[in-house]
């Protein structure tokens, strides 16, 4: 039967679309050569100097040697350093000459790196996701959007024609619309979906499945936002409301102001982290509350509301950090340093619109300011 792929996955371990970098000659050497591990429907390894003949399980794919999947067909490949690669439906899998190098041209993969075994690169198209220790599906179709999801661990996402790049963290997804030419803000997927992949389902269980259910427990975990702060719980329900998600934006924030009023420095950094994980639409009006309240703390402080509210909310960087230069611009510096390292891969500097400088104003922050423990009096009272 004549298969006419649709999609090119190429490891031409030279050429650098997606490479491992790993610390160590030896280690390179276990990159040059995979094993066939799972075969799924029409698969074919194709020598570079012997007509394609089906693939087995445990045939060895060296430099030069491809595998080719045809209409619903699967095939997982794994390297001596135990990284997993495998290939969705119409694709083609060459290992060549060099470093480890994975590209994607349309169709869809998982790629399971260890955590020790190095970094990677992985090309699709203008996109380039760097990862480490990571779990990733990529995706692209024949239109050229790219999709992206990591199932634990983090990537960073680079579309090198304009200089633009975003942290992916766990249970998000990135896409890249060749029409508008940008990557669209990462947004929170249901890993519990995307475990009815082909690519997951349809295989062994993926040695970092451990870290992905724990990632699931998080997602069902923060689904109320603030479950493991009963502080926070007990003031948003003094304020009106009867949880996060129904609390109106005044309710909110007066209950968490209430709190930042009678808290240490450190416990308004918590307090921000878990009020941004509750309502990530608040987030410039948390962060700058809680700066607001901290403003005797200083660059310290800043720092830890800073990447607290981006590690709660990584999608919400932009605003995270253009609020609280606002409020803070003697502060400016620190905070985009917190910003860098919350989203290494990010240039949060350039998040930053000049700001005119100004000092905090902690009534410009909150509204009347009442203890957790007292409700608030109406006007009518």
């Amino acid at each position: 039967m004549n298969i006419r792929p649709r999609a090119i996955l190429t490891i031409p371990l030279l050429a650098f679309a997606f490479a491992i970098c790993l610390p160590s000659a030896p280690a390179a050497e276990d990159l040059k050569e995979a094993k066939v591990t799972q075969v799924i429907q029409d698969v074919k390894v194709l020598p570079s100097n012997a007509a394609p003949r089906p693939a087995v399980v445990n045939d060895n794919v060296r430099q030069g040697t491809g595998v080719q999947t045809g209409v619903q067909s699967r095939s997982e490949l794994t390297f001596k350093d135990k990284t997993i690669t495998r290939l969705g439906e119409k694709t083609i899998f060459n290992v060549g000459e060099g470093a480890r190098t994975i590209e994607l041209s349309s169709g869809q993969f998982l790629l399971y790196v260890p955590k020790k075994s190095g970094g990677a690169k992985v090309k699709m198209g203008p996109v380039t996701a760097a990862i480490t220790g990571t779990t990733v599906l990529g995706n692209v179709d024949p239109s050229g959007i790219a999709s992206f999801i990591v199932l634990e661990g983090s990537a960073c996402i680079r579309l090198d024609s304009v200089g633009q790049s975003l942290q992916v963290h766990a249970g998000q997804k990135l896409t890249f619309d060749p029409v508008t030419n940008r990557l669209e803000d990462p947004v929170d997927v249901d890993l519990n979906q995307v475990l009815t992949s082909p690519l997951i389902k349809d295989f062994r269980r993926l040695p970092s499945a451990p870290l992905i259910e724990q990632q699931i427990e998080r997602q069902h975990g923060a689904q109320d936002g603030v479950s493991s702060n009963p502080d926070l719980t007990r003031a948003i329900r003094v304020a009106g409301a009867s949880s996060p998600g129904t609390a109106t934006p005044d309710q909110f924030m007066r209950a968490l102001n209430s709190l930042f009023a009678r808290s240490s420095s450190q416990e308004v950094c918590g307090y921000a982290s878990a009020a941004v994980r509750a309502r990530p639409d608040l987030a410039g009006r948390i962060v700058t509350a809680a700066l607001g309240a901290s403003q005797s703390a200083g660059p310290e402080s800043a720092d830890c509301i800073i990447r607290g509210a981006i590690a709660a909310h990584p999608a919400a960087t932009r605003e995270i950090v253009s609020a609280a230069v606002a409020a803070a611009p003697s502060l400016r510096d620190s905070i985009v340093a917190a910003a860098n390292i919350a989203q290494p891969c990010q240039e949060a500097n350039a998040f930053v619109q000049p700001a005119i400088p100004t000092t905090i104003n902690a009534a410009n922050f909150s509204s009347a300011v009442v203890s957790p423990e007292q409700p608030t009096q109406s006007s009518d009272e």
